[in-house]
């Protein structure tokens, strides 16, 4: 069996479903000792007897929780920051609330998140030439590309890939990479929520399915293997890159 992330340690943020649960499972299943977090500790509950997997409660608006955990775990191999919320709208229905939640939960926790793990994979590295490697939840709907009713989401979304790509260059040369996905619609949890709050829903799912040039949603374990990919040393020498698995919505 491949073990490719066998004596790496994996934190992962709202790993309770969708596609962060899909990479905790991923991971563990390649070797690496994973905590899963989320905000919603019910939803960690399925992770009970899963070799490899620990889970923890984590709120990431919560800078003083962040760094509590962080400094309760053992050293941080692999960050894969994970949670986000999509709001839907253009720019004349978005609020000023709607605004700063979004980049408060898409943005601002994964800076949270990266300058809370960062200093302890920079000493591995200074110490022991251990590099790491820091994954972020961007999204294809970003600097990529434009989707209707998307402004405060793709803005959020575009925020994330100008993060990843300056923590990379910051830290190219220490022992950290530093990388980002760009997913196309999935289908999670999340989504079927969304699609639920449609007048609509049925309709709503197809909306969501026609613009996917493949005519199919992704699932979320067709997302995970990428994040693996990224959290392994088969991609040592990739960093700074925002990775589309749209299912060939840029093509």
């Amino acid at each position: 069996m491949s073990q490719r992330l066998a004596g790496k340690t994996a934190l992962i943020t709202a790993a309770g479903q969708g596609i962060g649960k899909a990479a905790a499972l991923a991971m563990a299943g390649e070797g690496a000792t994973v905590w899963a977090t989320d905000v919603n500790p019910s939803l960690l509950a399925a992770y009970q007897g899963v070799t490899g997997v620990h889970t923890a409660t984590l709120d990431v608006l919560d800078k003083a929780a962040i760094a509590r955990q962080v400094a309760a775990l053992p050293a941080i191999d692999v960050l894969f920051n994970c949670a986000g919320f999509v709001h839907n709208g253009t720019v004349l229905e978005a609020t000023d609330a709607d605004w700063d939640f979004a980049f408060q939960l898409n943005v601002r926790a994964q800076f949270w998140m990266i300058q809370a793990v960062l200093p302890g994979m920079l000493q591995r590295f200074k110490a022991h030439g251990q590099t790491s490697s820091i994954i972020n939840m961007a999204s294809v709907c970003s600097s990529i590309k434009g989707l209707p009713s998307r402004f405060i989401y793709g803005a959020s979304k575009a925020a994330v890939v100008g993060l990843t790509k300056s923590v990379a260059a910051d830290y190219v040369r220490q022992g950290i990479r530093c990388n980002c996905i760009c997913p196309g619609t999935v289908d999670t949890p999340s989504l079927q929520e969304r699609i639920n709050s449609y007048a609509d829903p049925v309709q709503a799912r197809q909306d969501f399915i026609n613009r996917q040039p493949m005519g199919r949603l992704a699932q979320a374990n067709e997302i995970a293997p990428i994040v693996t990919f990224l959290a392994s040393d088969e991609s040592v020498f990739a960093t700074g890159n925002a990775y589309s698995i749209d299912g060939g919505m840029t093509i």
